[in-house]
């Protein structure tokens, strides 16, 4: 009760001290209720609730609001994810242009919209007032601490400055009997407190002596001022906490008298000379019900347990301005987000960072020394979002999502039959194959006719088996790789150019070697006979089919999924295309046999190139061959210059289709054609000739090459040979009959 008694004139000034406005009240404030770290602690929680990483901080010059700011930029390094933008402090002797500086400050960091406050009354005014003088009203978001609390003053004609501010205050209760003691206090019977004078002062707005420092009235106080009716009054919230406080250095003091003077109803030599660390660690350990029945207790830090309410500054059109009630901290933060209003009618909570958040698919690059600072930079290529700081690759068979926050399969492809690519190619391979069965339909419904034995019967229908399978490949390089498909390309892709050309360079061959031997004897060369013919083409085709085979057993056949032909810079077009596992060499390779056949028959076909017209078709071979060549020419630069563009797949298969197919066409269109033209059309020609030896075709032919090179002795012009090509080795007659009608000579076998 004794020190009770001595400490109550303090709380009675405590009480009524946010009516006053000088920085002395303030101070003395500050000395009795400085700031915890429950309250620092509760102001960093709110503002990691609202999502707020970049705020600055603003504090009244002096011990409360310095360690106030202190503590909270202290708990916020902790805690992670809080920067401070900028940390201000008012002067004691402010004036308004340090108000209008600091907004000014502010400003600089523009996306720092939090404002933590550990200010005075009348600087929380100053600043408010600043904003509105900056026209920045509803730009700041205040947090203030427990000095503004739920105070009318601060915000007394700056409510649209102060809406959305949110505020902390200790859970406070109102102590019964105190307002009768204090309102009951004079200057006749509250002497021994010395600040009492001042606030009589203050509160009546009068002077008691002319030495008085109060220089803004000269009305003299009587003295029989009353305290809640001469003036307005109303309990100070903390009252309940200087009573708990002076309460708790009494429980201290008798329980450090009570272990150290035991036997001693006061003051011993043990107690006197115990000094403050030892009186500090009782009043930590004290424990008792305060005065607004709550328990009192301290922590290692002497700090006794945060209990908070939290209001914000709200002002709607359905309601008077006020504070209300947003939550309440008691060691862990209660925050009704559902109930916060905020500046200009916002519905979402205002962002206060330094970097807005990167989109999706971004990752965020800090900036040194600032982590709550970043740039955004996009995931590129084929990278997506690992997490906030990283982009991370795909793997090969992968591609970034549309967001880019993971990676999906790349669409698999292949050579469509409704493709441009491919409709071309099938609809020219169709119309051969139409030809090309209409031509062997034709020879077979007329194979005795001489026409068709002339040619060669056996070797045109291995040529045209060879020119059908050259058509049919169309349809193995469009149609969707598996094991059977890519078994049948590597078979067919050089048979039917090989069966073809092995056929004509048979022919062009036995032709060369009956007119070299011709030249030299009667005797017809070796292995002219079709059966012959057939074994020599046989045995070409055979060389093919070994190699084909030996592939075979090196490099069994097999799907692949190539996703580097069409992995283009943009992921989105990239695809992976299905395909046979045979590479662009390996395709040389198998129809390299085949442009070897294909150049020798050119050579055969050029040394050939002066037998008569119509014999055994030589003229037309040649015709043939350097077509094709050129065919072939035009396509190798075609498919290996298309190696590394991203329609690979589509160019090098239609042109490959298109070249065999041009080449079949040519084959079939100058060999069988003119025939069956002749065999439908023309009947009448497709007659027997006389027979004739072997001996009678060369000379016949040797003497058309003479007669073509003496035209200028020619009586009326040209000598025209008619040669058939019917001829039979075994034969031991020929006749040679050279008729003379003017002008022209004819030669008949």
């Amino acid at each position: 009760p004794c020190l009770l008694s001595m400490y109550i004139p303090q709380i009675s000034y405590a009480s009524t001290a946010p009516e006053l406005s000088d920085d002395r009240r303030y101070d003395f404030f500050s000395r009795v209720v400085p700031p915890d770290s429950f309250q620092a602690q509760a102001m960093v929680d709110i503002v990691k609730a609202m999502g707020w990483n970049y705020v600055s901080t603003i504090a009244s010059e002096g011990s409360y609001g310095e360690k106030g700011v202190d503590a909270f930029q202290q708990l916020s390094r902790e805690a992670g994810g809080i920067c401070i933008a900028q940390s201000l402090k008012i002067p004691h002797n402010h004036k308004q242009e340090n108000f209008d500086k600091i907004i000014r400050l502010l400003l600089d960091t523009r996306y720092a919209r939090a404002v933590v406050l550990f200010t005075s009354d009348e600087d929380i005014r100053g600043i408010l007032n600043a904003s509105k003088r900056a026209d920045q009203v509803g730009h700041f978001l205040w947090i203030g601490s427990d000095s503004w609390g739920a105070k009318i003053s601060p915000v007394h004609q700056l409510e649209e400055a102060a809406v959305g501010a949110v505020t902390i205050l200790p859970k406070r209760a109102t102590i019964v009997g105190f307002d009768a003691y204090f309102t009951s206090r004079t200057l006749e019977n509250n002497r021994r407190n010395v600040w009492f004078a001042e606030y009589w002062e203050e509160n009546f707005n009068c002077k008691l002596m002319s030495s008085s420092k109060k220089e803004d009235t000269s009305r003299k106080c009587t003295g029989q001022e009353r305290i809640g009716i001469d003036s307005k009054y109303e309990q100070e919230g903390k009252v309940q906490f200087v009573i708990d406080a002076v309460y708790a250095l009494a429980h201290a003091l008798h329980n450090m008298q009570r272990d150290l003077c035991p036997d001693v109803s006061g003051i011993c030599e043990d107690m006197d000379l115990a000094g403050g660390k030892k009186l500090l660690k009782y009043i930590r350990s004290v424990t008792f019900n305060g005065s607004a029945g709550t328990s009192v207790t301290f922590n290692k830090n002497g700090d006794a347990p945060g209990r908070y309410d939290l209001f914000q500054y709200q002002m709607d059109n359905n309601s008077s301005p006020g504070y209300k009630n947003i939550g309440q901290w008691m060691e862990t933060l209660q925050l009704n987000i559902e109930d916060m209003q905020w500046p200009n009618g916002q519905t979402e909570i205002p962002s206060s960072v330094c970097s807005l958040p990167c989109r999706t698919g971004e990752r965020k690059k800090a900036v040194k020394g600032m982590p709550c600072c970043w740039h955004c930079e996009p995931c590129d290529g084929y990278q997506y979002q690992y997490d906030a700081t990283s982009c991370k690759l795909c793997s090969y068979n992968m591609r970034p999502n549309p967001n880019r926050t993971a990676c999906q399969p790349i669409p698999i492809v292949k050579l469509e039959w409704h493709s441009p690519w491919a409709v071309i190619p099938v609809f020219l391979a169709m119309l051969g194959i139409i030809a090309t069965i209409f031509v062997m339909a034709t020879f077979v419904r007329h194979n005795d006719t001489p026409i068709v034995r002339a040619s060669g019967r056996e070797l045109s229908y291995v040529l045209l088996t060879g020119i059908f399978l050259c058509y049919i490949i169309t349809f193995l390089m469009i149609a969707k790789p598996d094991v059977a498909v890519c078994s049948f390309r590597r078979i067919f892709l050089g048979l039917g150019m090989c069966i073809s050309y092995a056929a004509l360079l048979t022919k062009t061959n036995r032709i060369y070697r009956i007119f070299e031997e011709g030249k030299k004897s009667v005797t017809a060369p070796r292995l002219i006979s079709p059966t012959s013919q057939l074994a020599i083409t046989t045995c070409l085709i055979a060389i093919q089919l070994l190699g084909v085979f030996i592939w075979f057993g090196v490099d069994p056949p097999n799907t692949i999924i190539d996703y580097d032909e069409q992995k283009t810079v943009n992921p989105d077009q990239a695809r992976g295309v299905l395909k046979c596992d045979i590479t662009d060499l390996q395709i040389i390779c198998s129809l390299g046999y085949s442009i070897l056949l294909m150049v020798t028959c050119t050579v055969y076909a050029i040394k050939t190139r002066g037998v008569p017209e119509n014999f055994n078709e030589a003229k037309p071979i040649g015709f043939t061959m350097y077509t094709t060549c050129i065919v072939w020419l035009a396509f190798i630069p075609i498919f290996f210059g298309t190696a590394q563009s991203a329609e690979k797949l589509y160019i090098q298969t239609t042109t490959l289709c298109i070249s065999m197919n041009l080449s079949a066409s040519v084959a079939l269109g100058m060999l069988y054609i003119p025939k069956v033209y002749v065999i439908i059309f023309h009947p009448e020609l497709n007659v027997q000739k006389r027979k004739r030896s072997f001996k009678a075709v060369v000379t016949a032919a040797s003497l058309t090459t003479r007669l073509s090179h003496k035209t200028s002795d020619r009586p009326n012009g040209e000598a025209k040979t008619e040669l058939c090509e019917n001829v039979d080795p075994n034969s031991k007659f020929h006749h040679i009959r050279v008729h003379k009608p003017s002008p022209n000579y004819m030669v008949y076998f």
